[in-house]
């Protein structure tokens, strides 16, 4: 019955989720956040939506506990601690992002059902355009918050290097968040930005122009294993390593593409190897999505690896040493984050 009680409550969550996404996606916590009590009615007019859609929202976010609901006013409140979690997109504890993922998840089940039964893959194009707007919104505020703060400054030298004019290729950029990020830190340095999505790429060109830094970062499709130029300073792999069908094909044009002494930057997700060493909500959360995105998209690639990812240090330690990165360290790590700095 405790395991029944569980296995429910993870039912109502999946539930759930959809009107969390659909929170997200209309705005609903942001109108919310900080404005006190309102009504329904107000809500509605705050957003523009229809009222009695509105009510029965909110009638879920109460039930989940998001929202505080005062019978007496008839009114609703969006805890300042929750409108931190699910209305200010520029925090790190925003988590959003993960929500607005979940249609393209659930839409690509028939195809993830395929591929379970004839071991193919399901390519990123594959799932819908919310995958990789909801990826770059989950990852974005961790970034944010310890990108150019603590991670940069755990790895030897580069620090230094970005002030006086480095040069930088982010491979897997997505939408360029990360790239966007240290090109505003370090107004000095040059910024490349790659990844094999061309609509990502779209959008990464559109944040720099917005951002007035299409001067020095510059956004272009390729693949992790033939991106162009040469000589960086530093190569940086956020959170995409374990996604790709041949991280070892990566490592290698990083080691070729690296100045004499240059760095990589290797971000991967705190999580274990070992399944019983995941038993927990972050663990959880990683190990989840890995079977539906991670492995499928590597499969998808017919490379010589399909790592999961949860393929542990051992494994990207080896990986990168056969393709001439022999020096693996651990800079820095998080909840959600383990920071390697890699190089020759």
């Amino acid at each position: 019955m405790e395991f029944l009680e569980r296995v429910v409550a993870d039912n109502a969550a999946a539930f759930a989720g959809v009107t969390t996404s659909l929170g997200v996606r209309l705005g609903l916590y942001q109108a919310m956040a900080g404005a006190g009590a309102l009504t329904s009615d107000e809500l509605a007019e705050k957003t523009g939506l229809v009222e009695r859609y509105v009510r029965e929202w909110l009638a879920a976010q109460v039930a989940g506990a998001y929202v505080v609901y005062e019978p007496t006013a008839n009114t609703y409140v969006l805890p300042d601690e929750h409108a931190a979690v699910l209305a200010d997109s520029s925090l790190p504890t925003y988590v959003g992002g993960g929500f607005t993922m979940l249609k393209a998840l659930y839409g690509a089940e028939e195809a993830l059902a395929n591929a379970y039964r004839n071991g193919g893959g399901v390519g990123w194009q594959d799932f819908g355009p919310e995958l990789a707007e909801g990826v770059a919104a989950f990852f974005k505020p961790g970034y944010e918050a310890v990108l150019v703060q603590e991670w940069l400054p755990a790895l030897d030298g580069v620090e230094a290097k970005l002030r006086s004019g480095a040069s930088v290729a982010d491979v897997g950029c997505g939408f360029g968040h990360s790239t966007l990020l240290m090109a505003k830190a370090f107004p000095q340095a040059r910024f490349h930005g790659f990844d094999f999505h061309a609509p990502s790429i779209e959008t990464a060109r559109r944040l720099a122009k917005e951002a007035c830094l299409d001067d020095r970062v510059t956004f272009e499709v390729a693949a992790a294993n033939d991106f162009p130029g040469g000589d960086y300073d530093l190569v940086t792999f956020f959170d995409c390593l374990h996604d790709l069908g041949d991280p070892g094909a990566a490592f290698r044009r990083a080691e070729q593409a690296l100045a004499v002494d240059g760095r990589c930057l290797v971000v991967e997700p705190n999580v274990s190897a070992v399944p019983s060493e995941n038993i927990n909500p972050i663990g959880r959360s990683f190990a989840s999505t890995s079977p539906v995105l991670c492995l499928p998209v590597a499969l998808a690639q017919n490379g010589p690896h399909a790592l999961g990812n949860h393929p542990g240090p051992d494994t990207l330690k080896e990986i990168a040493a056969e393709a001439g990165l022999r020096s693996w360290k651990l800079a820095v790590e998080t909840f959600t984050n383990r920071v390697y700095d890699v190089t020759r």
